[in-house]
């Protein structure tokens, strides 16, 4: 079954898909090549497509994976639109692609979290899949992954896909002081209310989180300003995906480098 692959779009939606093309024309097909063309970022894992679920019906898309009439690959055989994720084993995840609208891309590979990198007060934390909000919280970006994921936290879920912005609290409480009219590089946020956030969640003892939007921009976000990678995250287990320097990204995909 080479001419067979299993994906797993995690944004804009939320599918398991199988499909008779590679991740490069998969990419190119879902983000122009289709009538379902959106504008906006693609980011999708390839699966082991020896994956089994009984949640899914992945034997029964392959049997319908067949070429169209005239030789063309068929391009997309939805198996799944709902509960995507939670149904997922972390150990069947290959590799991340993060890709624009034009459908150029730089492919990520899972690897360990390095529990050394640089430490904040407070973070920026980007939830995208299933639930997708924008959130303020002091817990470190693998701390919040047993925080969202808990059972008992009624604003989470089972399974959590996530990024982190860059961000450094002092660093735009001091912009903001000398320039209360500042953009915020944060889309839909305006810097005061993230100020206002900010000296909430440190003056009150035990706040952890504050919402900051009802929506996860991440369409709106370049490459380079987001922080660490993506993780997908369960209660039990974490798999992360870090990002690659942006010289790297110039010079192994330099496509997806010119439009980052």
């Amino acid at each position: 079954m080479n001419d067979t692959h299993l994906y797993m779009v995690v944004h804009p939606n939320h599918s398991l898909i199988a499909s008779q093309l590679e991740p490069e024309p998969f990419a190119k097909h879902y983000t122009q090549g289709s009538t379902r063309y959106f504008e906006g970022r693609l980011i999708f894992v390839e699966l082991d497509p020896a994956f089994r679920h009984p949640y899914f019906h992945i034997d029964h898309a392959y049997e319908e994976l067949k070429p169209h009439e005239d030789g063309r690959p068929k391009a997309t055989k939805f198996i799944s639109s709902y509960r995507t994720l939670e149904h997922v084993d972390f150990a069947a995840l290959g590799d991340l692609y993060y890709c624009n609208s034009l459908g150029d891309f730089v492919r990520l590979k899972a690897a360990d979290y390095d529990p050394k990198m640089r430490g904040d007060e407070m973070r920026i934390i980007l939830e995208i899949n299933p639930v997708k909000m924008m959130v303020l919280t002091k817990y470190n970006f693998l701390e919040y992954a047993s925080y969202i994921t808990d059972p008992a936290m009624p604003k989470g879920a089972p399974r959590m896909f996530y990024a982190q912005l860059e961000f450094n609290v002092d660093e735009f409480l001091k912009e903001f002081q000398e320039n209360p009219f500042i953009r915020c590089f944060v889309p839909g946020i305006h810097p005061a209310r993230l100020r206002e956030a900010i000296l909430e969640v440190r003056s009150k003892p035990g706040k952890n989180v504050k919402g900051l939007s009802l929506d996860c921009p991440v369409d709106r976000i370049s490459y380079k300003f987001l922080r660490h990678g993506f993780m997908f995250a369960s209660h039990k287990e974490t798999k992360f995906y870090p990002l690659l320097p942006v010289e790297d990204v110039e010079k192994d995909f330099y496509k997806f480098w010119k439009n980052m």
